[in-house]
């Protein structure tokens, strides 16, 4: 499910863009269709993605809904991110600080 939300908000893959098969993505990734087939599940009830049955699936061209997933995926970074200083004790003004030095040294 990241791999594929990943290439989404990155523009690898683009809305309306088909994704490959089950089988296809399965034997790319050297996991179990089962896996992929669950991911696609979640991806769709997440409304991320849509099937066509018999067709295929298809990335959703809801601009709003990449905005959101981008978000979201974004927020929870960030999250894991600012607890892992919290947990070395580091305040906010540091974080905010160190986060700033780390920009402006183009480190990334």
């Amino acid at each position: 499910m990241d791999l594929i939300k990943k290439g989404i908000i990155k523009g690898n893959l683009k809305g309306g863009e088909k994704l490959p098969s089950v089988r296809e993505l399965a034997e790319k990734l050297k996991v179990n269709p089962n896996t992929v087939q669950k991911a696609y599940q979640e991806l769709e009830r997440e409304e991320i993605i849509f099937t066509l049955r018999g067709i295929g699936s298809f990335v959703t061209e809801d601009k709003n809904k990449i905005l959101k997933l981008k978000e979201n995926m974004a927020h929870e970074i960030l999250k894991n991110f600012v607890k892992n200083m919290k947990e070395l004790n580091i305040s906010d003004e540091e974080i905010l600080d160190l986060v700033s030095k780390f920009l402006k040294e183009g480190k990334i």
